[in-house]
Formats: structure tokens, C-alpha cells, sequence
């Protein structure tokens, strides 16, 4: 066994952290009040996006759920949260207490950030033989133990703080840390008692290496190294928020299974972040997966695998993919794997600064599914890109090429005398601009701050035009990175950053603001993590600029569109990807391999492209998921349950647009708690969930019913039947006859806003369509359809819905598909609508409940 214990002195070298450390998984992203902010007055908890049975904070930033325990009657929730703003920073845990896991009393903070540390995430137990000395027997003290993000230097570690108060008030432990390993990726603790050794369990998060390492402690302050787990299944993003539990398989006492939770961001199921999970053996020192065998793709024909000494027909741009198939890693690059045979398009030759496009010949759809590996930069195809765009002609209101910013005015130290050449010291890459100046607000790193204010112009054109980069950080939020249109001292129009180095065309219309006298501000104010901005030639046009691609991805066009797209996971590993060709039967299509990113992964790797009746599967698609959504990530679970329940709950939202939802005076949201079980499923164990009982109880009286209901391709509002509403808590049964696909509409309404809860027959999945859901604009990642495997059983589909002022929550069959995602939908919108497409369904049965807020 290894000890761990950190000296004093050690601990003294060990302050440190700053925001940029937790990037991956924490950006400190911040975001403008838009028109859906309600104005300043409105009652707290009745905000136009203000869930009403889901918990959220008064005010302020929270995210992930930490130190989940049963004491006393009560089921404490602590969290992540920032006491002094909106927006991701000073990390602390929030606490909040509930007898019931539906009402909460949210209580002053428990854990506070300080000068030298931030209070990461973790867990808390109650220490009932008082192994610590924090208490006594008669009163045992509660401990929690969470990451130390320390401020000075980058390194994490385990420490401790204790309650003797039923967790009102807590002090911590002056031995901090109790264990330290010099690591920056070392997180969230989770910590239990395992009676088998009469000792303590904790698993913690080695997040960069994807491992899960065990510890032992008879007093929870010395920890002995038990072993590792990873990595294994997802690793497209870093492991965090680990847990581990055991649950009796279809409620068979004699049969107990280990699950291990693993929280993974980037590189969920359904994109950006998720929670993951194994079930395997638990032998008191290593966790054992079940072993799942080895994956056979399907096979199929063979469009193209590289194999020759050349491109064949398919043709290629630039330089990227040199002169023929690359045989593994090229100059300069890692460890190319996951090919087949000897050859593969890669389009790393002359580094990530190269672009091009491989295309194949034109072919007719005549295959279900087109499978192929795929590997290189996580860089997806945006809608409305285009491969090449010229700059836009018109009046150039500053190109920042003469080697000063003429009379424009500069306040504050982060613009510097004159414009910067291109990428500054300490900086990534900077691409995208023309010419060789633009502005750069990276001059002596993040921590510099000013603006940058133009000469007053007359608008006499249709559109304003501009490259822009850096930090996201709009105009509105508590320190921006933005550039703003000022008409008549007035903010008009502004924009900001992608936290990217590379620059890419924004465009305003300001055709209403004609003879107008404007002026443009850029602005730094943030000292963050992406605290800087890049700007370059803005022009006044009649023309629309149009956003260059920065992909690295494999795509299908069909009549000159892209139908289906997939990218890389930042890996030089290739792994199996698969379009569905069944919409284009009979078209004419053609495949590009596209590489339009100079920055960091951007590269692409392709390989053995085959025609296949059935879909390949990734590694992400063959990982098992807690949930299918975009919105359940850093799920945990209560310790100290009663009758040995096992209940979860996850941070219902993604790092993707975490710190951008269009939410204040509060961001974060919890999912409801849901009672974990394991079922045998087709003959295979897993991890199934369902709303905590308690929720029932905020369900009015009578519900609205409807029976016997058959929809053939079209929708039907079910407001004839009661069935409408902003909280909502449905259960419906659906008959399979011949449809394509099923189901509930709900939100439905203003400018045809809907959020879509269907069946597909055709591919067996159950899926939530979120595209027309409402404002999504925020971010280009959130709109979209998530789904998850799910087999009609006797013919039938059961759903449990969950619908709230700005989430849905979908459980199909017994739990095994689980769907989150948030909505953020006109407040009018409260259809809900029965539809079938291609065919004819039933709905057997739905009975919808109208649900009270907790708070009344």
C-alpha cells in the first residue's frame, strides 16, 4: 500500500489554482441578459425560466451536486456555487436540506472559497463511531471531503471540513490536505463507509489520465492506495464526479452488482457532457467491469480503404492530405491507431496549419447506412458555413494594418500603443485574420483590461461586417470580451468570442439604423480564463458576410448540402462512425473529408468507408449511460439512504453552454432525484432510474386523460382533453401499428414552437427533438435531437415525462432510456400535441397531471 499523507510544508507549496486549471470542465463563461430576462421586480422564483420543482439557488452560478448525505431526517444537497456572481468563479458549496427529495430549504453557504483555495467538488459522510475526533459518539460529526483547487501553482487535493450542527455551520480541518499527489487533474472525492473492513472508501478522479483511483482510511484523514480503474469505455473528455455503489440486480438480495458512475466532459453520448457508468465486482480493493467481449463491426461493401498508392477518383484541395494515402503518423505527428490494413486519408501532412478537402467521386444511395472510422480534431461541421468566403466589399472602417489604430482611442493596458502582428507571447495560435495587424487584447496574457472606442461614422450601408475571436464573454455579463455598436449612447449591437484563437466573420444588419451616427467599442474587461478578444477588419457593406468553416470532419452531400456530418474527439485513435442513408435512396451524394482548422487538433483522419445494412457503433455508443440527454452531467448519489436506497441526482446542464443559458438572476438547475435499480434488460444488466416517488405528491388532483386516440401522419392538440401546461407530469402509452415515428409534442406554440418526444420504429430509439424548442440561438451546440436505445415491450411504448418552465425529463419502458435536456420556450407555449409520422399509432392511454411548485 502507498501512503499519501502531505506534510505541512508541502501543503504551504501546494496553494494554488486558477480558472484556466479547470477549463476543460469549468470555463468561467459568462452571459448577457437577453430579451427573455425578466425585469428587475419580478418575484424571486416566478422568472420566465424559473424551474418550479426542480432546485435551483435564489441567485448566482451553481453547478456540480456535492456531499449528498442522509442525516436526521434530512437529505443534504451541497454544490458547487459562486456566492458573488452568475457566472463560473470562487468556487464554494452551496447547501440546501429537504425531508421529502421535492421541497428544498436553501441554507447560508457551508464551504467558502479563500484566498488559497477554491472548494472544488466532493462528497460528505456522517462519521458515526467519531473516527476523526471532530465530535463525539453522542454527536457524531458530519465531514466532508472535497478537492482543494489551490490558487498558486495548479495542484489539487483531498481536504476536509466538519460539522457538529447537523451541517449548519462547518470548520476546516487544519491538516488540510489529507491527500496530495502534485497533480492538476486530481478531483471529487467520493467518500463511503465499507463494512466489510470497517473502513473508509473514497473514489477520486485522475481526470486527464481517465482513471478512477481507490483509497482506504480507518479515520479519514491517513489514506492508503487500494488500486486504479481506466481507462476504459469514453474517454473522449476528462473523468470527474466518480461514484461507486452497490445495487442489488432485479432486487435479488444474493445478487449484488458494483456500479461505477464516471462523469466524462467533452465526449458524451449525446455530446459535451454526461455521466457514464460500469457494473462490475467490487472484491474491498479493485472495481472489475463486466467484460462486454470484443466489437464486430458490420460488414458491408467497401467504398474506398485507402489501400492503394493513390486517391483513385477521389479528388483533393490544398496541401493537407498530401499526394496519397498516408500509411500512420506523419512528420511531427503522435501515434496514429485504429486503422484498417496499411493506408488512411490524414490530414496532417505540414501540421495543423494545413486545410484541404478530400471528395469522392459522385455515387447513388443505395445502402441503408455508410459506416467509416474516423479520428483527428473535435471540430464539427456548422450549419451555414461555407468552405472558402471572400471578404466583403464596402467602406473599411478599420483594418488595423498601419502599424498604429489611428484615431481610434485606447483606455486602459490591454490594447497596447499599436495593433499586434498576429499571436502574442504565451498565447495559442492566433489565425483567421487578414493581413498583418489586427486587434489582440492577450498583451501581457488574460489580466490586462481596457477598450478600444472608433471615430464617430455615419451607417450607410446594409450590414456591418467583422472577424472576431477569443474569449466568450458577452456584452451584459459581469466583465465582457465583446465589441458593441453605440447609436445615440446606446448599446445597438454587439458580439463576442468563441474561446478560440481563430478569428471568423460576425455580421450585424443594421439596415434600420441608416444615417445614424455609431461608433464601435471594443471591449476587455475580463482577466479570466479567456479573458481577451481579437478583432479585425470591420467594414461597412451591402453585403452579408458569411461564416468560414473550421472543421475537421467527414460529411455527405446531397444537392449540394451537407445531410450528415461527424468529427474527430481530439484523438490520433480512429473510431467507427455511421450516417444513415435511408432519407437519400436513390440520390446522388458524394463524401468529403474536410480539414478547414489551423489551430490546435486541427487535422482529420478517415478510413475504410464501407456500405453496410446496420450502423456501426463508436466506443461513445457502446459506453452505458446514465442518461441519454444533453443535460445530466456530475451525477452522484445520497449516502446514508433509508431502507438502503440508492437516489441520484445530476447537474442539469452541459459545459458546452453552460455559462450561456439565457437564465438570471440564477444559473444551474438540478435535475429531479431519481431512485437508481439494476434490471436485466435483453439479457444484459443496467442502470435504470425513476422520478423519486415523493414528486407524486405536487401533482393536482385530477389529472387530464385521454384514451384510445389514433393519429395518422399528422399532429393533434390534446387540448380538447385538459392536456396543457408550463409543469407537467405525464405518463402516456403508445401502440405500435405502422408509423415511422410517434409520440408528444409539448410546449407547443408561439411562432410554432415545439419540443418533440417520439419513437422511432425504424431505428428503436426513443428521442427528444429540441430544435424549435424556443431561444437556442445562445449556442450553436444546443439545438438538436438527442436519443437512446429503447425496445417496444409487448408491442406498446411507456414514457414518464416531466415537464417543466424550462426542461423536459423523459423516462421510456422501466428507466432504461433517460432523456434531459433543457428548453427554453415562450411562456405562452403550453400545447401538448399527439403526432405519428409516415403511417398510423395509437395513444392507449396518457394521463397528465398539472404540477405545484415546490416552493408554494
Amino acid at each position: 500500500m502507498s501512503r499519501v499523507r502531505v506534510s505541512r510544508n508541502a501543503r504551504i507549496r501546494m496553494m494554488a489554482v486558477v480558472a484556466t486549471v479547470y477549463a476543460l470542465a469549468a470555463p468561467p463563461l459568462a452571459t448577457p441578459l437577453t430579451a427573455q430576462t425578466v425585469a428587475a421586480g419580478t418575484p424571486a422564483y416566478t422568472e420566465t425560466y424559473r424551474p418550479q420543482f426542480h432546485f435551483t439557488p435564489r441567485k448566482n452560478w451553481m453547478n456540480d451536486p456535492n456531499g449528498l448525505v442522509y442525516y436526521k431526517g434530512e437529505y443534504h444537497l451541497f454544490y458547487q456555487y459562486n456566492p458573488n456572481g452568475n457566472s463560473w468563479g470562487d468556487m464554494s458549496w452551496g447547501h440546501a436540506v429537504s425531508k421529502d427529495l421535492v421541497h428544498w430549504e436553501e441554507l447560508p453557504l457551508a464551504l467558502s472559497h479563500d484566498d488559497e483555495e477554491m472548494v472544488f467538488s466532493g462528497g460528505a459522510v456522517v462519521d458515526w463511531g467519531n473516527s476523526t475526533g471532530f465530535g463525539t459518539k453522542t454527536n457524531p460529526p458530519m465531514v466532508a471531503i472535497y478537492t482543494s483547487a489551490y490558487r498558486d501553482g495548479g495542484e489539487q487535493a483531498q481536504s476536509l471540513a466538519y460539522s457538529t450542527d447537523r451541517g449548519r455551520t462547518w470548520t476546516k480541518y487544519q491538516g488540510n490536505p489529507v491527500i496530495g499527489i502534485g497533480s492538476k487533474d486530481f478531483r471529487d472525492p467520493k467518500v463511503q463507509w465499507y463494512a466489510p473492513t470497517k473502513s473508509w472508501l473514497m473514489t477520486v478522479s485522475l481526470s486527464a489520465e481517465h482513471k478512477v483511483r481507490f483509497y482506504s482510511s480507518r479515520n479519514l484523514k491517513d489514506w492508503d492506495l487500494l488500486s486504479e480503474f481506466g481507462p476504459a469505455g469514453a474517454t473522449g473528455g476528462v473523468w470527474e464526479c466518480p461514484d461507486l455503489f452497490p445495487l442489488a440486480v432485479d432486487g435479488d438480495p444474493d445478487n449484488i452488482k458494483w456500479v461505477l458512475v464516471v462523469n466524462l466532459n467533452p465526449g458524451g453520448i449525446a455530446g459535451g457532457s454526461a455521466a457514464q457508468y460500469f457494473v462490475g465486482d467490487f472484491d474491498g480493493r479493485k472495481f472489475t467491469p463486466e467484460d462486454k467481449g470484443t466489437y464486430t463491426p458490420p460488414t458491408g461493401e467497401v467504398v474506398q480503404d485507402f489501400e492503394g498508392g493513390g486517391f483513385g477518383e477521389w479528388t483533393t484541395t490544398g496541401t493537407a492530405f498530401g499526394q496519397g494515402p498516408a500509411t500512420g503518423a506523419v512528420d511531427g505527428q503522435g501515434t496514429v491507431a485504429g486503422f484498417d490494413g496499411k493506408g488512411l486519408a490524414n490530414s496532417f501532412h505540414g501540421g495543423d496549419g494545413a486545410t484541404g478537402v478530400l471528395t469522392s467521386p459522385a455515387f447513388t444511395v443505395n445502402s441503408p447506412y455508410l459506416n467509416f472510422r474516423i479520428g483527428g480534431g473535435r471540430h464539427p461541421h456548422e450549419e451555414g458555413t461555407v468552405l472558402d468566403a471572400a471578404p466583403p466589399e464596402g467602406t473599411v472602417l478599420a483594418d488595423f494594418e498601419g502599424g498604429s489604430y489611428g484615431g481610434w482611442t485606447a483606455t486602459g493596458d490591454a490594447f497596447g500603443a499599436a495593433p499586434a502582428g498576429g499571436t502574442l507571447p504565451g498565447q495559442q495560435q492566433v489565425s483567421g485574420f487578414l493581413g498583418s495587424g489586427l486587434v489582440n487584447t492577450f498583451l501581457n496574457g488574460d489580466s490586462t483590461t481596457g477598450t478600444l472606442t472608433s471615430p464617430e461614422f455615419t451607417i450607410d450601408k446594409k450590414y456591418i461586417d467583422f472577424l472576431i475571436g477569443g474569449g466568450n464573454h458577452p456584452a451584459g455579463s459581469d466583465h465582457p470580451t465583446a465589441i458593441e455598436l453605440v447609436v445615440d449612447g446606446q448599446v445597438v449591437r454587439t458580439a463576442t468570442g468563441k474561446d478560440t484563437e481563430r478569428l471568423n466573420w460576425v455580421s450585424w444588419d443594421v439596415g434600420g439604423l441608416a444615417g445614424k451616427k455609431a461608433r464601435i467599442r471594443i471591449v476587455d474587461d475580463n482577466t479570466g480564463g479567456w479573458g481577451h478578444l481579437n478583432v479585425d477588419h470591420i467594414v461597412m457593406s451591402d453585403s452579408q458576410a458569411r461564416r468560414v468553416s473550421q472543421e475537421t470532419s467527414v460529411n455527405l452531400i446531397v444537392d449540394g448540402e451537407v445531410v450528415r456530418t461527424a468529427t474527430g474527439s481530439d484523438s490520433e485513435t480512429l473510431d467507427w462512425a455511421s450516417f444513415d442513408m435511408r432519407p437519400y435512396a436513390g440520390k446522388e451524394a458524394r463524401i468529403q473529408v474536410v480539414d478547414r482548422n489551423t489551430g490546435g487538433w486541427g487535422h482529420v483522419l478517415a478510413d475504410q468507408f464501407t456500405a453496410a445494412d446496420k450502423p456501426a457503433r463508436s466506443v461513445v455508443q457502446r459506453a452505458d449511460w446514465a442518461d441519454h440527454g444533453r443535460d445530466y452531467y456530475a451525477a452522484v448519489s445520497w449516502e446514508n439512504a433509508p431502507g438502503g436506497k440508492r437516489y441520484m441526482i445530476g447537474w442539469m446542464n452541459n459545459w458546452d453552454y453552460a455559462g450561456s443559458v439565457p437564465t438570471s438572476p440564477w444559473r444551474g438547475v438540478q435535475s429531479v432525484p431519481r431512485e437508481m435499480a439494476l434490471r436485466t434488460i435483453d439479457g444484459r444488466i443496467r442502470l435504470t432510474s425513476e422520478p423519486v416517488g415523493g414528486l407524486k405528491s405536487l401533482r393536482q388532483s385530477d389529472p387530464a386523460t385521454a384514451s384510445g386516440i389514433t393519429v395518422e401522419s399528422a399532429s393533434k392538440s390534446l387540448a380538447d382533453h385538459g392536456a396543457e401546461g408550463k409543469g407537467l407530469d405525464i405518463e402516456a402509452t403508445f401502440s405500435l401499428k405502422d408509423a415511422d415515428r410517434f409520440g408528444l409534442k409539448v410546449r407547443t406554440g408561439a411562432g410554432g414552437e415545439e419540443t418533440v418526444i417520439g419513437y422511432d420504429t425504424t431505428t428503436q430509439e426513443l428521442y427528444v427533438d429540441r430544435t424549435r424548442s424556443g431561444a437556442g440561438d445562445f449556442a450553436s451546440t444546443f439545438p438538436g435531437v438527442q436519443s437512446a436505445p429503447l425496445k417496444a415491450e409487448n408491442g406498446r411504448i411507456k414514457l414518464r415525462i416531466l415537464v417543466d418552465w424550462s426542461s423536459v425529463e423523459v423516462f421510456g419502458g422501466n428507466g432504461e432510456a433517460v432523456i434531459t435536456d433543457q428548453v427554453f420556450p415562450d411562456p405562452s407555449s403550453t400545447g401538448v400535441e399527439v403526432f405519428a409520422e409516415g403511417g398510423t399509432a395509437g395513444l392507449d392511454q396518457l394521463r397528465a397531471w398539472q404540477l405545484k411548485s415546490i416552493r408554494q
